[in-house]
């Protein structure tokens, strides 16, 4: 079989002068390798066209269809968040409703909003021990799909960004019972299926739609995806209109070539790259052993990835953002993200011997100066967070560890509505305007028409008081209708910073239909505004003065450390006459 690199080169040495684009023309510019744009070309005679493929792309995606046991398979080079995009959007129709994993990634939030679906969350169990979730359970699927029997797809994210791997074939079959489709996000398993070592691939496993990072986990560029389609479910045609919207219209032969080069590189190594990758990181589980405060997630067959490896700060003085510092700073080690009371490296078939030698060390090293955590808990988990029926106050809840239903204001609805910008401490009891995201991963940890509890904001303030990357907040307030998607009304600029937390999270509005202004903390909380649709009170205010009270010295800290904190929220006022 012919394949693109090959061809390109090729034609890198032949005596064509190009007269198109790009602009470069295949010649060395600045300090890039001139090797690269010699390969760098557009559609041009003989290389085929990937949004109309009938030659030599055609071939190279059927031929990744069979490696991976797929009817059909499509290269995606603007990553997995087009082929999630075009997933969705292929599977239900414009206002349609889909069950999807709350873990999911924001392009699956993304393609809801884009397709104005009617969201329900699907809530993994936790692994408590790890404060991460774990597989879907093919019960809890069943269960939510009898709740809400007009769900028209289902997407579950498997393996999760820390290895956890969901029963996808019981899946299936739960979810096929209804007659609908199931969209695997894969983005993390595209090793899966290649050896009795790992986990079979949602492909193998029944899915309807199956998206893989060929980037994440093989040696491909950054940006490089596959998107699979099998079953009767899927309207083809609709499914390549997507993927035309989704995807650039001038797609770099490179990163075709480059997942080309990674799966050629599989087919030809088989089971002896896979075998030794397995053996490496076995062997390196086993040395970290001898840790005796910080704690690793064993593998499972089935049930946990190879080459996930999430280090437990949790046991120890030190928290996963600290690891990842010393790792980086004394080691150089560079991870690929930290939580809370978590690590995450990630291993792959191309790890040199010294990259499993190095980390070994380098922890046992670091455990051996670190004492007991003690008894008491440390840390606050995001993940947590998201299962707990108190804080998680959009819509109705069903049973635990099934799903949840968005009564508030559609995803759609909500983030186009009418926004305004507030501090951070003073946004308890508001609507979400935009996304707020830990990232990576890039799992939200708010969506656009979701209540701010205080739970919540006592963990975005914590992850931020640690050093760790929240997307949508902004540390100075927008001035402008473009930066602040609903800059604050006229009048509102007057209105005084409070100089305490307990005054600003109970301030009221100047002139709000002569309401007075709080006196203290315990009156202001939780009080509703006048006309506020769908606001609900606390059950009590002791519960909620007694968390934001024993939060207080922690968000004074804040503000001393750090500069203010903005974040979007829906503006529920009734517009002024």
């Amino acid at each position: 079989m012919e394949h693109l690199f090959d061809k390109l080169t090729e034609y890198g040495q032949e005596n064509v002068y190009p007269y198109h684009m790009p602009g470069h023309k295949r010649r060395g510019w600045g300090r890039l390798p001139e090797d690269m744009y010699l390969r760098d070309i557009t559609e041009i005679e003989g290389f085929d066209n990937l949004h109309q493929p009938e030659g030599i792309l055609r071939e190279l995606q059927n031929h990744a269809a069979v490696l991976y046991g797929s009817e059909e398979c499509f290269y995606l080079v603007n990553g997995s968040t087009s082929g999630i995009l075009s997933a969705v959007s292929a599977a239900l129709p414009s206002g349609g409703h889909i069950l999807m994993a709350r873990n999911s990634h924001k392009a699956a939030y993304h393609a809801a909003y884009l397709r104005n679906l009617t969201v329900s969350y699907l809530y993994p169990p936790m692994m408590e021990e790890y404060d991460i979730f774990d597989g879907i359970r093919p019960e809890q699927i069943g269960e939510a799909l009898e709740m809400e029997p007009d769900i028209g797809a289902v997407l579950i994210v498997s393996p999760t960004y820390e290895g956890r791997i969901s029963d996808i074939r019981g899946i299936a079959e739960a979810v096929h019972k209804k007659n609908i489709p199931l969209i695997v996000d894969e983005a993390h398993g595209a090793h899966l299926g290649f050896t009795n070592d790992f986990a079979e691939n949602g492909c193998q496993a029944g899915a309807d739609l199956v998206i893989h990072s060929v980037h994440k986990t093989l040696p491909s560029l950054t940006q490089t995806a596959l998107l699979h389609v099998s079953g009767s479910l899927i309207d083809r045609d609709l499914l390549r209109r997507f993927l035309h919207i989704y995807q650039s219209s001038s797609p770099s032969y490179l990163l075709m070539a480059s997942i080309d080069n990674a799966l050629q590189y599989i087919e030809e190594t088989g089971e002896d790259v896979f075998a030794t990758f397995a053996g490496k990181y076995k062997k390196m589980l086993s040395g970290l052993r001898a840790c005796k405060h910080l704690r690793f997630l064993p593998l499972e067959h089935g049930k946990q990835d190879v080459g996930k490896l999430l280090i437990s700060t949790k046991m120890s003085n030190i928290s996963g953002k600290q690891l990842y510092d010393i790792l980086l700073k004394e080691y150089c080690l560079q991870l690929e993200m930290a939580a809370d009371t978590y690590a995450l490296a990630m291993f792959t078939v191309n790890d040199a011997e010294e990259g499993y030698e190095r980390m070994e060390s380098a922890l046992l090293q670091i455990d051996a100066t670190l004492t007991s955590a003690g008894t008491e808990e440390k840390g606050i988990s995001g993940a947590r967070l998201l299962t707990d029926e108190r804080i998680c106050s959009v819509g109705k809840r069903f049973p635990v560890e099934t799903s949840i239903s968005h009564e508030g204001q559609p995803l759609s609805r909500a983030w186009d509505g009418r926004k305004r910008y507030v501090e951070l401490w003073e946004s308890v009891g508001c609507r979400a305007g935009e996304f707020v995201n830990l990232y990576p991963p890039g799992i939200p940890l708010l969506v656009p028409g979701e209540r701010i509890t205080p739970q919540l904001l006592a963990v975005v303030r914590h992850y931020l008081d640690t050093g760790l990357n929240i997307e949508g907040l902004g540390e100075e307030k927008p001035e402008t209708e473009e930066e602040g998607l609903g800059q604050l009304q006229a009048g509102e600029e007057g209105r005084e910073k409070p100089e305490t937390v307990g005054e600003g999270l109970g301030q009221l509005q100047v002139g709000e239909e002569g309401r007075e202004k709080p006196e203290t903390m315990g009156e202001g909380i939780g009080q509703l505004q006048a006309g506020e649709e769908g606001r609900e009170k606390p059950e009590t205010m002791g519960e909620v003065v007694g968390k934001l009270e024993a939060a207080e010295e922690r968000i004074q800290g804040y503000h001393v450390k750090r500069k203010k904190a903005w974040i979007c929220i829906l503006d529920e006022r009734k517009p002024r006459s």
